[in-house]
């Protein structure tokens, strides 16, 4: 019986990949464990391994087909011993097989989007069901007007009761004397109206990509289609700052210990047969070194949130943000404040080289309980970073510089370096995320402490 190669889920949130190639041919024969296929997520590209033996008897999606749904049908593998082209054949109608994706043209797209949609016609409206129409209330003073006696409107305001609250028995339901006396005892009286609810801010619709096209001349701008790494940071991020309620702590460092550890440590390093060195450890090592050990010093900022309570988690899995062609990454230090510097910095040098060629793994890049983001090499001094779910903290690091400081009522030179701690308020209070950087700025400063 014929076996269908269907499009792996390389990650929990994947829906649609991109079969960017085929390793293997119509023919070839293979066995388990063999790589026949490469796919491309919206972060990574992986392999696909065959899981079964047999001989690829039929490719239903070409190499090259963007947003193939995951689950689909891609290929038909004959098993052991079974006739090939009786496979293929009964394979060719298991899924139709998509064209691989043309690269859109900019001008044609610009152009597409800048002309207007074509108006869909009206759909043919059913015929209107009656309904009871609703008397109109009559408005005074902006309020619903109530019916009732003179006597029982002087008799409710010595009581201080509500007409709107009164039960009438009169004709038409006017309230009368009578009324009140029973709504004094709480007979007759109706619950309490609801406050009507408070408008929340109104959020002012995005522009759509005709109003944005339209404010520029056409022929001066070129149309960049997003790729699935760029969309998938727009709408991560988007998602954290509409719902993720943040809240930012800055605290300066001194980090003229930690320079002079570094040069030492730096300079002692073994090296390989070539005379160089086996690692080389950057301020950022100690960086990722001082957060997890921090967050050990104060586990209840080692947390995810979950509407359905606090995921208290055990060790600092760091994510460290990484540039890359197109976007950015996060890939995973895990139980950094178990690992030693050099460690931390092969680790991620490795990681850096691979997201770039966009080799990582979903399980190197997703998860992690914080993240630091570090833009100190562009020479920015001060910055925020967004959190990235289900991280309730990233550290953003800045530059550090020669700034005068006072000690001991005297004006010195030392080497500062800004952070910002971007904590989610629904998991870490402003007290607790001040003990967070604290303990940072503690261990940054004495990086001995970090050993112990």
């Amino acid at each position: 019986m014929p076996i269908n190669i269907l499009m792996p889920a390389l990650s929990p949130t994947m829906e649609k990949g991109n079969l960017a190639k085929w390793l293997k041919k119509e023919g070839d024969k293979v066995k388990s464990g063999d790589v026949i296929a490469e796919i491309e997520t919206d972060k990574a590209t992986m392999e696909v391994e065959a899981v079964d033996e047999g001989t690829i008897a039929k490719i239903l999606v070409p190499e090259g087909t963007q947003d193939v749904p995951v689950n689909d049908v891609i290929a038909v593998l004959a098993g052991d011993g079974e006739d090939v082209k009786a496979a293929a054949s009964a394979g060719a109608g298991a899924a139709p097989a998509p064209k691989p994706a043309e690269p859109p043209k900019p001008a044609a797209q610009a152009a597409a989007a800048a002309a207007p949609a074509p108006t869909a016609a009206p759909a043919p409206s059913a015929a209107p069901v009656p309904q009871p129409a609703a008397a109109p209330a009559a408005q005074a003073n902006g309020h619903a007007r109530v019916f009732s006696s003179p006597l029982a409107r002087r008799l409710a305001k010595e009581a201080g009761i509500d007409l709107g609250r009164i039960t009438g028995t009169g004709p038409h339901g006017r309230v009368i004397a009578r009324d009140v006396d029973d709504a004094k005892s709480g007979k007759g009286l109706k619950a309490p109206a609801a406050a009507p609810a408070a408008a929340g801010p109104s959020i002012a619709p995005s522009m759509s990509d005709k109003q944005i096209l339209a404010l520029f001349e056409p022929g001066s701008y070129e149309v960049v289609p997003h790729d699935g790494m760029r969309r998938t940071i727009a709408q991560r991020l988007t998602a954290s700052v509409q719902n993720v309620p943040h809240f930012y702590l800055t605290i300066d460092c001194d980090i003229g210990k930690l320079l002079a550890a570094r040069e030492e440590i730096n300079a002692a390093a073994p090296k390989d047969k070539e005379k160089k060195p086996l690692y080389k450890i950057s301020v950022n090592d100690f960086v990722i070194k001082a957060m997890a050990v921090a967050l050990q010093k104060i586990p209840n900022c080692n947390v995810s949130w979950t509407e359905g309570g606090m995921l208290k988690h055990k060790h600092s899995d760091v994510g460290v943000a990484v540039a890359m062609p197109g976007g950015l990454i996060t890939p995973i230090i895990r139980k950094a404040e178990t690992k030693t510097l050099s460690t931390i910095s092969n680790e991620m040098k490795d990681f850096a080289a691979r997201a770039r060629a966009r080799k990582l793994k979903p399980e190197e890049y997703q998860g992690g309980t914080t993240a630091v983001s570090n833009l100190g090499m562009y020479g920015i001094n001060h910055f925020t970073a967004v959190i990235n779910p289900p991280h309730a903290s990233i550290l953003a690091v800045g530059t550090s510089e020669e700034r005068p400081v006072v000690r001991g009522g005297k004006i010195e030179i030392a080497n500062i370096m800004s952070v910002t701690l971007s904590c989610d308020h629904r998991a870490i209070d402003g007290a607790l995320g001040a003990e967070l950087i604290g303990a940072f700025k503690q261990l940054i400063e004495n990086p001995v402490m970090m050993m112990v």
